[in-house]
């Protein structure tokens, strides 16, 4: 009983982090998923599975199927753009990482929706890049850059990819330079040795940030809001609207559902994956 009393003392702080703030929240919105939304919102306590045959209505499916592909492509652009920031950092002199990973780290000292905002002011039709397009003589007439899809991804990129390039910096500083010497004295050219050893011991590293992107991103409502006009609608946006605008809990509390058991489903994929690989790796 006293050791069951000293491990309860230390799990109780964490378990009533999780409890209050996830489990909780959680079973209010399974439980208003299966119920009825009134006529002038509200809730009636009748159970029903009508919220979840919405799902499938292709308006709703088409709003899925385009957040996931703005998140899939921010992803991907952030994968393509945080691994070589991460190994560049690593070959840094102390100094100067420490530098470096302040900088990657200090946009996150400031509100997300300043930064976001301030993304207005570089891609609006008077903004900085347009008017140095415009004076070095690429363009005549202002480019209409916002309101865009790229501009949502653009926006999404800059404010997740450092949760890219922390974990993939975290595996290339660990790992240990003798392999790469040894690949050498084995008649491996730099190339060949990235991708047969460096590579392949930061994939944990890679599925991780790859996670760690695509899920705010996924479920992001302020960049398309902003930088999109509301013309792309994602996720986000569709599950605040139905709280906030049509007052339809029910379906917006289902939809927020089916968004958790899409990441919860990727986080499994995740985990396996890391399984996996370090099955592989001990073998």
């Amino acid at each position: 009983m006293r050791r069951l009393g000293e491990r309860f003392t230390l799990l109780g702080p964490g378990l009533g982090y999780l409890t209050v703030l996830m489990v909780v929240p959680l079973a209010l919105v399974l439980s208003y998923s299966i119920f009825q939304r009134g006529r002038f919102g509200g809730l009636i306590y009748e159970p029903t599975t009508e919220n979840f045959a919405r799902l499938f209505d292709p308006l709703y499916l088409n709003v899925v199927v385009t957040s996931v592909k703005l998140a899939g492509v921010t992803t991907i652009l952030a994968l393509l753009l945080g691994y070589p920031t991460a190994y560049a950092i690593t070959k840094l002199t102390p100094k100067w990482k420490t530098v470096a990973l302040i900088a990657l780290v200090l946009p996150f000292w400031t509100n997300f929706l300043i930064r976001t905002y301030a993304w207005i002011v570089l891609l609006s039709p008077a903004g900085l890049v347009n008017d140095a397009l415009t004076g070095w003589g690429l363009i005549d007439e202002p480019l209409q850059l916002l309101y865009r899809q790229p501009a949502i991804v653009a926006g999404l990129l800059y404010a997740y990819v450092p949760l890219m390039v922390l974990p993939l910096y975290a595996a290339l500083e660990r790992m240990d330079d003798e392999l790469l010497e040894a690949a050498a004295n084995l008649g491996a050219k730099p190339a060949r040795a990235f991708f047969s050893v460096t590579f392949p011991l930061t994939l944990p590293a890679v599925f991780t940030g790859c996670v760690f992107v695509f899920v705010p991103s996924l479920g992001n409502f302020v960049v398309p809001e902003l930088l999109g006009g509301g013309q792309t609608a994602m996720v986000g946006n569709l599950v605040r609207d139905q709280f906030l605008k049509a007052r339809d809990w029910p379906f917006g509390a289902t939809l927020a559902l089916a968004v958790v058991a899409m990441l919860v489903v990727l986080l499994m994929l995740q985990a396996w994956s890391a399984r996996r690989l370090a099955g592989d790796g001990d073998a």
